[in-house]
């Protein structure tokens, strides 16, 4: 992986340890696009700020972000910051709405799409939704994983099954950083751009609320999953969440300390 840099002299934010690309929601659009109809192996991070305190802490993991095809900035927290550093018209681009908008922009035109993750239930309620938003897409498969580490029959039979159904793009939804972990190690493997889009599979199926659009906006939709799930989310949030302001006051200081040297 060391040296991989598919954006060779494209703009990018680094956030902590994770270098966030700078793009427009048209033109991520565009590059899946041609990405999928060329099957081309690639994959994409949507990154939060539980994606770039996870990258700083982990070697593992922050190569995996740093060497993907393409890191998004997810998380109003990340945007503001870019728009900060001078990227004043960096949008947010967040995993449940590249899923939505790119099955739009597919549909019209017959491209495939395969889904990765969650559970047999979800996914079916999943394309229910998606059928019922997008009457022409096409959903060439769909796979559950089980909640275990796989056998390397059982993995090699899955990429068969993926490769075998022509999809150009598979949706990933299996939750950070299971997925990103999964689709470093299937570059190459796959042949199809494959998007680790967390819980957008839930919240596309109705099996959980997203936050109302201001929320997103203001960067609280943290606040409305936490006070969704409290009980399975607190540790996260509290945890994450400190640590990205301790991590970033730090990396602050530590510039700030180099520059009067």
């Amino acid at each position: 992986m060391n040296g991989y840099n598919p954006y060779n002299g494209q703009a990018k934010h680094r956030i902590l340890d994770a270098n966030i690309n700078v793009l427009p929601w048209a033109v991520v659009l565009a590059i899946i696009k041609t990405w999928g109809e060329n099957k081309a192996s690639r994959y994409i991070c949507i990154c939060n700020v539980h994606s770039v305190v996870t990258s700083a802490g982990n070697e593992r993991f922050r190569e995996v972000i740093n060497n993907a095809d393409l890191a998004t900035p997810d998380g109003m927290p990340l945007v503001w910051l870019m728009r900060l550093a001078g990227y004043s018209d960096q949008q947010r681009i967040n995993g449940p709405d590249l899923m939505w908008r790119y099955c739009e922009q597919i549909a019209k035109i017959g491209n495939s799409i395969f889904l990765y993750g969650s559970t047999e239930e979800t996914l079916a309620r999943l394309e229910t939704c998606l059928k019922s938003a997008f009457p022409s897409l096409v959903i060439a498969g769909a796979i559950s994983p089980p909640f275990r580490h796989l056998s390397e029959q059982e993995d090699d039979d899955i990429t068969e099954k993926i490769n075998r159904s022509g999809a150009g793009v598979v949706f990933v939804g299996l939750g950070c950083p299971k997925q990103e972990l999964w689709m470093a190690a299937h570059r190459g493997k796959i042949n199809a751009v494959m998007i680790g889009v967390g819980a957008a599979f839930d919240y596309h199926a109705g099996t959980i609320k997203r936050a109302p659009k201001w929320m997103q906006n203001a960067g609280l939709e943290w606040f409305y999953r936490l006070a969704s799930e409290p009980r399975r989310l607190w540790k996260r949030y509290l945890i994450t969440n400190t640590l990205f302001v301790y991590y970033l006051v730090a990396s602050m200081f530590r510039r700030k300390r180099g520059s009067q040297i």
